[in-house]
């Protein structure tokens, strides 16, 4: 996509030849629908109402289907951006703390951190330095009724000063691969630390390690459905008081604290704890809410005698213990008729996949394996899910 391309698709000529092609458009189908919209329409316009069609059906998974079908994408741009529900989140926070303030977003991509600040209420203004990308991101608030600017240019030479509120999300690709050391992020880490001594929200992976967190500064684990998504850090105004945090979409249950937790031998239940959770170190908490304990002091599992609800972790029954050894596990599989087989681990070298391929599971019932090491040892537990 370019930017003419863009601009191509939002006139009145334009905007036919899209609303054909994503009326036509299925997976797969890209090569056809262009021949068959060549025919009428002019090639350029046609190639970039197909990729708009092929993007919008993409979108759908982060941005829902009404939104998605009004917005304009580029590839990485849509690959880059995120889900609605994480940044509605973000910004229902800033919003929260600040209502009505000006935030300005720094590498704004697409514009979906604009379109969630714009919809709380904030004012916005967005800055990007890839010309595709940001006139996509103008079209989007534009196609979605919602006011605010799109500036292009780049994120470390713009002037601060106007603005109550800086979010950044640097980039973490280099030559299309993901970056995951937060000293190769762009703009640099020292950019971005600078940052955080105002009032900020820096968008990072969520593999950024604790101790690089700077001191005052709040690092918030956020999950979408199970799946952890990102890490935010937020500074000046922003600060949550507490240094780590975990928030489980879509709930919202939160938590900043980690008491302290016994070690004991397993009970009747045993929790995952949600990644979000797992990242932010607050493994503890769930043995808190659950009235139980660890079962190793270095592997994030908890168990207890009861089944407590919570939205902080999943729970297992646990049916049997059994030794880790291939032969007893196929053995257990066997006599069990075990056909479908969930495989959970944690501090233990093992694949999942090549686990349950050398297992065989071919019987008519369903259980999970979980495998973990307590002490220097290797254990399963055969388990079920709750009703």
């Amino acid at each position: 996509m370019t930017p003419d391309s863009i601009t191509a698709l939002l006139t009145p000529p334009g905007s036919a030849v899209l609303t054909e092609a994503c009326a036509a458009y299925t997976p797969g189908s890209e090569l056809q629908l262009v021949e068959k919209l060549r025919r009428r329409y002019d090639a350029a316009v046609v190639t970039a109402a197909v990729t708009q069609a092929s993007l919008r059906h993409r979108a759908v998974a982060k941005f829902g289907a009404d939104d998605a079908a009004r917005m304009f994408f580029t590839p990485d741009g849509l690959e880059q951006s995120t889900r609605s529900a994480v940044a509605s989140h973000r910004s229902t926070r800033i919003a929260g703390a600040l209502p009505g303030t000006s935030v300005i977003d720094l590498g704004c991509g697409i514009g979906g951190d604009l379109i969630s600040a714009a919809r709380a209420g904030l004012r916005v203004t967005g800055v990007e330095r890839d010309p595709a990308t940001a006139a996509a991101a103008a079209a989007n608030l534009s196609a979605l009724d919602l006011p605010g600017e799109v500036l292009l240019g780049d994120a470390e030479e713009q002037d601060l000063t106007p603005y109550e509120v800086v979010f950044a999300d640097p980039a973490r690709r280099a030559d299309g691969r993901r970056v995951f050391d937060h000293n190769a992020y762009s703009p640099p880490w020292s950019f971005i630390t600078s940052l955080l001594e105002g009032t900020a929200c820096v968008k990072v992976a969520p593999g950024i390690p604790h101790d690089a967190v700077p001191e005052g500064v709040e690092a918030e684990w956020v999950s979408d459905a199970g799946e952890v998504k990102e890490a935010a850090l937020w500074s000046g105004k922003l600060y949550g008081g507490a240094a780590r945090r975990a928030t489980l979409l879509p709930s919202g249950a939160t938590i900043a604290d980690a008491p302290e937790a016994e070690v004991g031998p397993v009970g009747q239940y045993i929790y995952e704890p949600d990644g979000a959770v797992v990242r932010a170190g607050l493994v503890t908490a769930v043995a808190a809410e659950v009235d139980g304990w660890l079962l190793d002091p270095r592997i994030a599992y908890v168990t207890g005698p009861f089944l407590v609800e919570t939205a902080l972790a999943s729970a297992y029954e646990v049916i049997e213990t059994l030794p880790y050894r291939e032969k007893t596990l196929k053995a257990w599989v066997r006599t069990n008729d075990i056909g479908t087989l969930e495989i959970k681990k944690r501090g233990v070298d093992v694949d999942p996949a090549v686990l349950r391929k050398k297992l065989s599971p071919k019987g008519s019932r369903s259980a999970t394996l979980i495998v973990t090491r307590i002490g220097r040892d290797a254990v399963a537990y055969s388990c079920r899910r709750p009703d």
